[in-house]
């Protein structure tokens, strides 16, 4: 009220790529293996998986090779992997994607990196045809098949090393990284963002949830300069990659060291905690 109007915005056929039926039964039903949408119809689906537990919200999305449904349910019942009475902790980085508390260390694939020529020739194809055009629209859906299969290469990436974690170890430290405030470094956001840390952790999360592990999140401070063997502050700049202690002479890698120190806060901040409810997203391609 009392407020100047503008210009209308303009409304793009792009705004909007996926809307959310928030309750399974109205507007949304599964029957026989099909997705009924009220003012849609009947669609045949190819699932990825069979539903588990109770279906609760359905989202249709748009991707760049088709629509896609994501039925999220709760009451999933987990699946417990065989304990192996071993726990470890990671510290994530770029160096590496991520190096365990005995030294052994996840290499960084680098999937944008790789890929970027691919990329910038397809950007610069979209960026020479003439806007509005058949041949611009042509070329905009191979640049987003192109981004999208860096995507999906990031995605089997993260959840092949969460799980070949979580069978390994029955609790897995790790740092609580706000990822959004460490992109602000331009020198490094772009490097950050192709590693994906925070999604890794979502997935490692879920992960260890439905095979009855913990994955317990710690504060990051100072894990990387805090000495593992004595406490001691030794500060050092990201270029200097090996921690040489002066105090007590401790001497290992940097990420070692930073993996150390998070599974001693880990230890300590985990007591008394549970394994946190579980809810499964189930996607499914809609044909």
């Amino acid at each position: 009220m009392g407020e100047t109007p503008g210009y209308p915005r303009f409304k793009s056929a792009n705004q909007y790529n996926s809307f959310t039926y928030k309750q399974v039964g109205n507007g949304a039903t599964l029957d026989n293996g099909c997705l009924v949408l009220s003012k849609i119809g009947r669609l045949s689906v190819r699932w990825s998986c069979p539903l588990e537990g109770t279906p609760k919200t359905v989202t249709i999305s748009r991707e760049a090779d088709g629509w896609y449904v994501c039925c999220s349910c709760a009451e999933v019942l987990t699946q417990p992997l065989p304990l192996t009475g071993q726990e470890t902790a990671i510290d994530l980085g770029l160096e590496s994607f991520a190096t365990l508390a005995d030294g052994s260390q996840i290499a960084n694939p680098r999937l944008f990196r790789v890929a970027e020529l691919n990329l910038k020739r397809a950007q610069r194809r979209v960026s020479r045809r003439k806007k509005g055009s058949k041949r611009r629209r042509k070329a905009v859906k191979l640049l987003a098949k192109a981004h999208q299969t860096v995507r999906r290469q990031r995605q089997d990436f993260h959840h092949k090393q969460a799980l070949s974690l979580v069978q390994q170890y029955d609790i897995i430290y790790h740092e609580d990284l706000q990822v959004v405030n460490m992109v602000q470094n331009h020198a490094l956001a772009k490097s950050i963002s192709d590693a994906g840390w925070g999604e890794f952790c979502a997935i490692l999360a879920f992960k260890a949830a439905y095979a009855g592990k913990r994955a317990v999140a710690v504060p990051p401070a100072f894990t990387s300069q805090t000495c593992s063997g004595c406490g001691v502050l030794v500060r050092n700049g990201l270029s200097v990659r090996w921690h040489l202690c002066p105090a007590c002479g401790t001497s290992l890698h940097r990420d070692q060291n930073a993996a150390l120190n998070i599974l001693l806060r880990g230890r300590e901040s985990a007591a008394g905690q549970a394994v946190q409810a579980l809810t499964q997203p189930v996607g499914a391609y809609v044909a």
